[in-house]
């Protein structure tokens, strides 16, 4: 099935659809491409994933799993953290710990920016957008938006801290 911008298909008939190329998003009735397939962009999500599930216990990751932010919306983040065991059924329907967004050369500003705010209307405690080409981390919460400017990204309850270093060392 190829769906161009602005076809509109019904929740059930995305639920049904496999994407061969990568999963996509789903806004009001509208599937939408991510930005996605670079090196760099795979490289840091697949960090992020392997820090996540090596350092820490209690929690359950996964890369691209669908998260349903509200009835007509399903956000793909590049990581999704569960506080707890993995999850059951088939998309993630209540709000995760955290949602993480690296980002892609074609990435727009506000394009990221209604992503982070599906996620923290929803619910999702922390949002990190990590840029894979200024080597910089961004922790959303519900009280704000921060850089890492120590070069952690943190959450609390778990707590969960990443050093950016650590993502970034020998690339």
């Amino acid at each position: 099935m190829s769906m161009s911008a602005g076809t509109q298909i019904s929740v059930a008939e995305y639920l049904a659809t496999s994407f061969p190329d990568g999963d996509r998003e789903y806004v009001d009735g509208e599937v939408l491409e991510r930005n996605m397939g670079e090196i760099e962009h795979g490289n840091l999500q697949g960090r992020l994933y392997l820090y996540l599930m090596t350092h820490f216990t209690g929690i359950w990751a996964a890369p691209e799993t669908r998260v349903q932010v509200t009835p007509s919306r399903f956000r793909v983040p590049d990581v999704v953290v569960v506080a707890g065991p993995m999850p059951s059924g088939r998309v993630i329907t209540e709000p995760p710990l955290l949602a993480i967004e690296v980002l892609s050369r074609d990435d727009r500003a506000d394009e990221v920016q209604e992503k982070i705010d599906d996620y923290l209307n929803f619910g999702v405690r922390f949002v990190w957008v990590v840029n894979p080409r200024t080597r910089q981390g961004y922790v959303h919460t519900a009280e704000g938006s921060r850089p890492a400017r120590d070069g952690i990204l943190r959450t609390s309850g778990p707590a969960l801290e990443v050093p950016l270093a650590a993502l970034f060392e020998s690339l």
